[in-house]
C-alpha cells in the first residue's frame, strides 16, 4: 500500500511558499528512507504527481497533510471525507482550533497547537543555494542617439534570466527617484557588496562592484562602445561585452565564470589595482589649487560663444546694417541695454 503526500499545493490558490514545497519534499524525502511507496497530490502550477480528487482513495493505506494552518471546513472537509479510512498524519501544521475539540488526524506531530509546540520541519531541510544576482540597468541615454542599444541589452539580460537558476535582485543606482526603496549611497552600495555577481549596464553598477570585490558581467548597451567598456578596460576587468558583440553562448559562459574562486580574486586585483590609480588622480587634484601652478590644458571655444557670432553674421546678411541699427536703438529703448550695446559692436565693426 502506499502513502499520499498532501499539503496546500494540493489545492488551487492557496498561497502556496516556498516553505511549503520544502516541507514536502522533505516528507518525500523521509519516506523514502524508511522504505515507503509514495505519491504526491499537486496542484498546477506545480508539476507531476497526482490529483487526490480523482485518484482511488482505497490505493492509500496513509494519507499525510503537511505544512501550514488546519482548521475545520472548506476545502478540507471533502479531502477528509475521502480519505478517512486511510490512517491520518498531519505534520507541521498549525492548528487553528483546540484539539480538544477537533482533531481529523490518528497521529498529529503539530507545528503549534493548543497542546504543543514544535520548530518547524524545514530546519532539516537541504536546498542547494543559488547565486544572487544584482540586475543593475541603465536608462535610456538619448545622448548617444542612434548608438543607444538599451533594449538589445536588456533583451538580453531577461533571456540569461529567463535560463539561469538565480536570485535576480534590481538594483537601482539612481536616487532621484529610487524604484528599490534605496536611499542613500551607503545603501546601495552595501546593497551591491553582498551580491554573488552583478549583471549591469552600467558604469558605477560596474565600478561599485569591483570595488567590492564582486565580480561583474558588465554591457556596454552604446554601439561601439562607451563609458562602461572604457571603464572595464581602463581597470583591466575581461567580462565587458559592447552591445553589438552580444551572443548569449558568451553571456552563459560569463555566468559561470562569474561564480568562480577566479573570478573573485580577478575583481579584488582590478579593485586593487584601481585604488592606486584614483589615489594618483587625487594627489593631481590638490596639486592643482598650488598658486604656483598657472599651466592650463583649456582648448578650443565654448559653443555658445561661436553660435552668438554665426547669429550676428545670419543677421546682417539679412537686414542689412542700416535695419541692424534701428533694431539696436529699439532694444536699448526697451531697456535691453546689453543685447543693444552688442548689436551695435555688431553694426559699428561692418
Amino acid at each position: 500500500m502506499k502513502t499520499l503526500v498532501a499539503g496546500w499545493f494540493s489545492f488551487k490558490n492557496m498561497n502556496v511558499t516556498a516553505g511549503d514545497l520544502m516541507a514536502r519534499d522533505l516528507t518525500c524525502e523521509w519516506l523514502e528512507r524508511a522504505g515507503h511507496t509514495y505519491d504526491v497530490a499537486n496542484e498546477p502550477p506545480f508539476v507531476g504527481g497526482v490529483d487526490w480528487r480523482s485518484v482511488e482513495p482505497n490505493n492509500y493505506s496513509h494519507v499525510v497533510f503537511v505544512c501550514g494552518p488546519f482548521g475545520n471546513g472548506q476545502p478540507l472537509t471533502e479531502f477528509l471525507e475521502r480519505f478517512a479510512h486511510s490512517r491520518l498524519i498531519g505534520l507541521d501544521l498549525s492548528m487553528l482550533d483546540p484539539i480538544n475539540e477537533w482533531n481529523p488526524f490518528d497521529v498529529l506531530l503539530e507545528r503549534d497547537s493548543s497542546a504543543a509546540s514544535r520548530p518547524d520541519i524545514t530546519f532539516l531541510a537541504r536546498q542547494a543555494k543559488v547565486p544572487v544576482v544584482g540586475i543593475i540597468l541603465v536608462h535610456p541615454q538619448n545622448e548617444y542617439g542612434s548608438r543607444a542599444k538599451h533594449q538589445v541589452a536588456n533583451d538580453a539580460i531577461e533571456r540569461l534570466i529567463a535560463s539561469r537558476e538565480m536570485v535576480a535582485v534590481p538594483i537601482d543606482t539612481c536616487l532621484d527617484p529610487n524604484t528599490t526603496n534605496l536611499r542613500t549611497a551607503a545603501e546601495v552600495e552595501s546593497m551591491i557588496a553582498r551580491m554573488d555577481f552583478v549583471v549591469t549596464t552600467r558604469l558605477h553598477g560596474t565600478a561599485l562592484a569591483l570595488k567590492n570585490s564582486v565580480p561583474v558581467l558588465a554591457i556596454d548597451a552604446i554601439s561601439g562602445g562607451a563609458k562602461v567598456l572604457r571603464q572595464a578596460q581602463t581597470i583591466g576587468w575581461p567580462l565587458v561585452f559592447p552591445v553589438d558583440d552580444l551572443t548569449d553562448e558568451a553571456l552563459h559562459k560569463a555566468f559561470d565564470y562569474c561564480q568562480t574562486e577566479e573570478a573573485r580574486a580577478k575583481a579584488k586585483e582590478c579593485r586593487e589595482q584601481a585604488i592606486k590609480a584614483v589615489e594618483e588622480i587625487r594627489d593631481k587634484f590638490i596639486s592643482a589649487f598650488d598658486p604656483a601652478d598657472v599651466s592650463s590644458s583649456r582648448v578650443g571655444k565654448h559653443k555658445e560663444s561661436n553660435q552668438k557670432q554665426s547669429y550676428s553674421e545670419l543677421i546682417l546678411s539679412k537686414i542689412g546694417p542700416t535695419a541692424l541699427k534701428r533694431k539696436a536703438k529699439t532694444l536699448q529703448r526697451r531697456a535691453m541695454h546689453k543685447a543693444g550695446n552688442w548689436l551695435l559692436e555688431q553694426y559699428n565693426k561692418n
